[in-house]
């Protein structure tokens, strides 16, 4: 697709449009003067979004609503559609957390942030589909995370949301195959990126929760999502840190098992106690912290590898062999490899 002007420009909608990487996103696509829709719980950060935008030289529409409602989600999709003609490009991009060991996370905790973060998902899919399958055309970009293939401690929601998303589009993919569309998919797994949800995000930890470095800020992913547009592929990773995280869980799942709960504990805690009265965005906005980067600029870099679908698809075999080669040679080395001329 090319960056046009208007009337012309092609159509983006964004699920999480008012904070974080989804508002990243929006300035980028701004930037290219795209016509953009614009969908979050918060109607006054969205307008305030829909003001950047427009300095930016893009066009943007507001449909507030929380992508756990299906219904309002599909109506959002009608009025971007209505307003601008067409939807060339969807981003599924909301999401809520909460950080906390299984045995201290309710039932209801639970099945809200499965409920934003995987079945909003699937409710924009579905909305998005309803406007590119009879025309046999779009594009779906599905924001994800390289704990989409490897959960880690105190995120379980989380993970299993990412987990679920990354199943579901593989499955809606193979749909499409079959029935010769060319709607496309594409996830884009993300590394830990500096946004805000690390000041809102409901934790039970004593402290307050941070990032696992390294870390990237969000115009990165604003970025490879971007181009990603521009040459779609099945899959992303970005990031070195989401490439071996992947590939270490494939090789080495057991011993990830080990690893993480030495370090993942302390490595998504800062030294800042938890206020008693510390707001969260679970069940509601969190007015006075929608903004683009969260408070860790001071680590995050501003630059990223994005590895596409074909090298991560070859990569675990590369790798494999690299390992087990190793394996064989410290084996041989250590006298317990097998002698040559000796048979059972």
């Amino acid at each position: 697709m090319t960056e046009l002007n208007e009337p012309f420009a092609p159509v983006v909608v964004v699920t999480g449009a008012s904070a974080g990487v989804g508002r990243a996103i929006v300035h980028r696509f701004a930037r290219a003067h795209w016509r953009i829709g614009l969908i979050a719980r918060d109607a006054d950060a969205l307008a305030e979004v829909k003001q950047e935008v427009e300095r930016l030289g893009g066009r943007a529409l507001v449909v507030a609503a929380d992508v756990s409602d299906a219904e309002a989600v599909f109506r959002a999709a009608d009025e971007v559609a209505r307003v601008f003609g067409a939807i060339d490009v969807w981003i599924n991009d909301a999401m809520v957390t909460v950080f906390s060991p299984v045995w201290q996370i309710t039932p209801e905790e639970f099945r809200r942030v499965t409920e934003v973060t995987y079945l909003g998902f699937v409710h924009g899919t579905m909305a998005a589909l309803r406007h590119m399958r009879p025309a046999g055309r779009g594009h779906i970009v599905q924001i994800g995370s390289a704990l989409a293939y490897r959960g880690i401690p105190l995120q379980s929601a989380y993970c299993g949301a990412k987990h679920a998303i990354r199943g579901f589009t593989d499955s809606l993919r193979a749909e499409l195959i079959h029935e010769r569309n060319s709607v496309r998919l594409t996830m884009m797994e993300l590394p830990a990126v500096n946004t805000p949800q690390f000041d809102w995000a409901r934790t039970h930890m004593p402290r307050q929760p941070r990032p696992v470095a390294p870390v990237v800020e969000p115009g990165v992913i604003a970025q490879a999502v971007f181009q990603a547009v521009q040459r779609p592929r099945r899959e992303y990773w970005i990031g070195w840190s989401t490439i071996k995280v992947i590939l270490g869980n494939m090789l080495l799942p057991a011993f990830l098992d080990q690893y993480l709960a030495k370090v993942a504990f302390a490595g998504q805690e800062t030294s800042q106690s938890v206020e008693p009265d510390r707001p969260d965005n679970l069940m509601a906005p969190v007015h006075s912290l929608h903004r683009t980067r969260g408070r860790f600029g001071n680590e995050a870099g501003d630059r990223a590898i994005v590895a596409p679908g074909t090298w991560a698809r070859v990569a675990p075999f590369v790798v494999g062999g690299i390992a087990l080669l190793i394996a064989s040679t410290v084996s041989a080395a250590s006298g317990r490899g097998p002698r040559a001329g000796r048979h059972r």
